[in-house]
C-alpha cells in the first residue's frame, strides 16, 4: 500500500458487485475511532459480566465466564458478515480481510480476540503498534490478517 489516509476517510473500497470483494487497499480506521469503539465494546461486555456476577459467586467461574463472554462477543460480531461489533458499528468502522476486503470469518475473529488480550497485557504495545505501522495494523490485525477500515470506504455488503 503506497499511501495511507491517517484520518481514515475517503479512498477506494472493495467492489460493490454483490458477493464480490476487492483488495483491501483503501484507507484504514483512525486510532481514535478504534479506541472509542473498543471502549464501547469493553463497557458492553463488562455490563453483561456484572449482571452474571450477581448470580455466579464463584470467582474462578467468573474469570472463565468473563473470558468466554469476550471471546464470544468478538468472534460472533467481528467474524460475522458485517465485521462489526456494536462499538465498531457506532464508530463507523468494520473489520475486513486484508487480502479480499471481505469478512474474516469466525476462526480469525477468535484469533483477533485472543491476540488482542496479549496486545493489552504487553503494556498495550500491541494496540499502539498501529501508530507507527505502515499498514496501520495492531498485533491482532496482523495475526488475523485483517484491517479495521471506515464503513464509508468499505460499505457492508448486502447478503
Amino acid at each position: 500500500m503506497s499511501e495511507i489516509d491517517p484520518a481514515g476517510a475517503g479512498g477506494p473500497g472493495p467492489s460493490s458487485a454483490p458477493g464480490l470483494y476487492g483488495k483491501a487497499s483503501g484507507p484504514r480506521a483512525s486510532f481514535w475511532r478504534r479506541l472509542v469503539a473498543g471502549l464501547i465494546d469493553g463497557l458492553i461486555v463488562y455490563i453483561v459480566y456484572l449482571l452474571i456476577a450477581f448470580v455466579v459467586k464463584n470467582s474462578g467461574a467468573l474469570t472463565a465466564i468473563g473470558a468466554l463472554l469476550g471471546l464470544a462477543y468478538t468472534t460472533y460480531l467481528e467474524g460475522g458478515v458485517t465485521g462489526q461489533s456494536i462499538g465498531k458499528r457506532l464508530m463507523g468502522t468494520r473489520v475486513v480481510d486484508a487480502t479480499t476486503g471481505g469478512p474474516i470469518g469466525y476462526g480469525r475473529g477468535a484469533i483477533r480476540y485472543v491476540v488482542g488480550v496479549v496486545s493489552g497485557v504487553a503494556c498495550a504495545l500491541g494496540y499502539l503498534w498501529m501508530l507507527w505501522d505502515g499498514e496501520k495494523q495492531t498485533w491482532h490485525d496482523k495475526a488475523s490478517s485483517s484491517y479495521v477500515v471506515p464503513v464509508s470506504a468499505y460499505p457492508v455488503q448486502q447478503q
